[in-house]
């Protein structure tokens, strides 16, 4: 069967909060688009732990000036989900949720064609904004695929009465480790600094260092998980190795953006380790033209460099630049 081709003014890859806002501004200068999402509507925060507060005000969070009201000083993951989702169905923005993005391909009349799980589509103009949580930075060590081993958490009630050994010291697992020991788990913490980093939420980091100072949590630093056996662990302390009986192993060691889905596309990545896409920092366009870049996945690997809060301003930035060329 033929499939019949789409075509938009923009295509945007990635439902979360800055393909919303590259809409809303395209709804705006009543260009044609729509928005391909691999997942659910936000389907990041979708998968962030049940009980995640945000590090920003809800303020920050807001898209194109519509009020983000929360009852908390700092909102939690359940009413970010609905202030996202309102927006999406009060404004009737045209998303196609669960469709993956499999192949964007530069033709010679200059239309991108985007290729689907489930259509094709062309357009002049392809903004990618797709993120970086989907791929967790793997730590290539034995046992690392067991069924016990998991590189993201959600609830702390699974983890009860379990020793559950969390791995890194950003605010995720901060968060996992807290949430599990109060819930009545025996929690060890693996972290390859010397510290709790200063990353951390403010109002965390005294808490978690406070539940090691008094042992409620172990915590080995500088220190790395060497190998995942079915009964224990074996980590490489600054005392040497030892063996430690273990449950659970939760792997919060970071993620990184879809580095082949750029590459295939023709996106230019810098050599070092930072991977940083080529990118107009006045336009947000890449090194092909016509394909954008929005949020997240403009740091490369300073996954800690662009948030929801200060890459806001790419969809307008981007908009105003096909606006301009249209």
């Amino acid at each position: 069967m033929q499939i019949q081709t789409k075509e938009f003014d923009i295509i945007i890859i990635g439902g979360g909060p800055i393909g919303i806002a590259c809409a809303l501004e395209a709804k705006k200068r009543e260009l044609s688009y729509v928005i391909l999402e691999k997942g659910c509507l936000v389907n990041s925060i979708y998968h962030y732990p049940t009980n995640m507060t945000f590090f920003s005000t809800s303020e920050k969070l807001e898209l194109d000036n519509i009020p983000f009201i929360s009852t908390n000083p700092k909102p939690h993951k359940a009413e970010a989900l609905e202030y996202y989702r309102r927006i999406t169905t009060s404004n009737e923005l045209n998303i196609h949720l669960f469709e993956k993005v499999s192949s964007v391909e530069t033709l010679d009349n200059k239309l991108h064609k985007v290729t689907t799980t489930k259509a094709e589509y062309t357009a002049k103009n392809v903004i990618v904004a797709t993120g970086f949580y989907d791929i967790p930075n793997y730590l290539s060590i034995e046992g690392e695929n067991l069924p016990k081993v998991s590189h993201y958490y959600n609830d702390p009630h699974y983890f009860a009465t379990q020793k559950t050994i969390v791995v890194g010291a950003s605010n995720s697992a901060v968060d996992a480790a807290l949430e599990i020991y109060r819930k009545g788990g025996d929690v060890t913490m693996i972290v390859r600094e010397d510290a709790i980093g200063e990353r951390v939420k403010y109002w965390v980091r005294p808490d978690i260092i406070n539940r090691i100072e008094e042992g409620s949590i172990r915590a080995y630093f500088s220190s790395e998980l060497k190998e995942i056996t079915e009964k224990d662990v074996l980590i490489n302390t600054a005392d040497g190795e030892i063996r430690q009986e273990n449950d659970f192993v939760i792997l919060l060691t970071g993620y990184r953006p879809n580095f082949d889905f750029l590459k295939s596309m023709g996106i230019s990545l810098s050599e070092d380790e930072k991977r940083i896409p080529t990118y107009n920092e006045n336009t947000m366009e890449t090194n092909i033209p016509g394909i954008y870049l929005a949020g997240v996945i403009c740091g490369g690997m300073e996954t800690h460099k662009w948030f929801i809060e200060n890459s806001r301003i790419h969809a307008k930035m981007i908009l105003d630049d096909i606006a301009k060329n249209k």
